[in-house]
């Protein structure tokens, strides 16, 4: 089998032998050593979740292929404590908000959209910056590494998946976005077995677009105060952070790119 071949659907199907045989076939050609295969009962999520170490770091296998990323408000519908949450909290507090909460997802979600994507190896957790913003793709390029493109980041959040969160269309009610505080299915890893959008604060990421960040707002929505569904919607999928983009734009604020992280990827062509 052509790993860089392997589509999202061919790996829904394999035994676990033969997942186990793809995983360690990828794990070789990194210079890297098959960990393990645990299952993932995910929503929308692949039966596999393959990770694989190399130089210290873990990384989890995304499959590709063709997939639909990106989000079409036209066609959500909103869940009543969402809608209530916009209503009562988000207009009402007189931020300037659109009325139709639709209008304010199509500001802030990436449109939908089909791409064809090869399988890589995608780190299990992002860690810290580098370097400034600019110099992020060298310096992870010394290593062989890069930064996934926005297409790629939201198919490995997703995994196929065609709901608001990479866990499903509703938030927890019993805790918050943030902190470490509570549990809640943002706190698990997805079904892939990346560690991914699960604090607003902390888990904004870098793409290989300076203008798509994602998984994280710095924490605007909520020391905002914009309203319970404000809060957590920066952890949607498809959630671009515009003012995360804007603050990176100014290279020296240092505290901006305290709350923002990398990811890097190995190709396996």
């Amino acid at each position: 089998m052509s790993l860089t071949g392997l589509t999202l659907d061919h790996w829904r199907t394999l035994d676990r032998d033969t997942a186990t045989r793809c995983a360690e076939e990828a794990a070789h050609r990194v210079d890297g050593r098959f960990v393990r295969l645990d299952a993932a009962p995910h929503l929308g999520g692949a039966p596999h979740r393959a990770l694989i170490e190399r130089a210290g770091d873990t990384y989890a296998l995304i499959p590709g292929g063709t997939v639909t990323v990106g989000f079409d408000p036209e066609a959500w519908q909103p869940l009543p404590e969402q809608l209530a949450s916009y209503r009562e909290e988000s207009l009402a507090g007189g931020f300037g908000f659109d009325e139709d909460p639709r209008d304010h997802l199509a500001r802030v979600m990436s449109p939908r959209r089909t791409a064809t994507l090869p399988a890589v190896l995608m780190a299990v957790r992002a860690a810290p910056l580098p370097g400034a913003p600019d110099l992020v793709p060298g310096l992870l390029a010394e290593r062989g590494l890069r930064l996934p493109s926005p297409e790629e980041w939201e198919h490995a959040c997703g995994a196929g998946a065609t709901t608001l969160f990479h866990w499903g269309d509703a938030y927890p009610s019993d805790t918050v976005p943030y902190g470490t505080a509570g549990t809640g299915p943002h706190r698990l890893p997805n079904a892939l077995g990346l560690r991914v959008a699960f604090d607003v604060y902390d888990s904004a990421e870098l793409t290989s677009d300076p203008r798509s960040v994602y998984g994280g707002d710095g924490g605007e929505a909520a020391c905002g105060g914009y309203g319970t569904f404000l809060e957590w919607l920066p952890l949607a999928t498809a959630h671009r952070s515009r003012s995360m983009a804007d603050l990176l734009d100014d290279q020296e604020d240092e505290e901006a790119c305290a709350y923002v992280t990398a990811r890097p990827v190995i190709d396996l062509s």
